[in-house]
């Protein structure tokens, strides 16, 4: 088996719009999809995909369907960072980051593989922003 690249990963929110505008505007994603679509019990829902300019990777922003996707919001990785969002310049995405009102949950350090902060995106899940060495 060959596999080429991953396609899509899955974060799940409360509302789209709200999402959209926080990786749009905080995090500089663009906007790759927003359609209409159905979810498997024929209820409407949107296909969102955001992914970082230039990168084949994306990002689908799926609302909670139910009380089970809703007690997941924030925690899909249990608490851990689950997310790393790697940029060319450190200080200049941290200040952008937080003139846009992100919250980092640690200051920025220096590691041995490079800048790092850990900030929490519109549903709660905790992302690196990092700038490898």
């Amino acid at each position: 088996m060959v596999v080429a690249h991953l396609q899509l990963i899955v974060i799940i929110v409360d509302d789209y719009d709200p999402a959209i505008e926080f990786v749009v505007e905080a995090l500089g994603f663009e906007l790759v999809e927003d359609s209409s679509s159905l979810t498997n019990n024929g209820q409407p829902k949107r296909w969102v995909v955001v992914r970082p300019p230039g990168a084949q990777t994306a990002v689908l922003l799926a609302r909670a369907d139910g009380a089970r996707q809703a007690e997941v919001v924030g925690t899909q990785v249990a608490g851990r960072v689950g997310f790393f969002l790697q940029v060319d310049d450190f200080d200049a995405s941290y200040q952008h980051m937080q003139e846009a009102g992100v919250e980092f949950i640690t200051a920025p350090r220096t590691e041995p593989y490079g800048r790092v902060a850990v900030f929490l995106d519109i549903a709660g899940n905790r992302w690196d922003l990092l700038q490898a060495v």
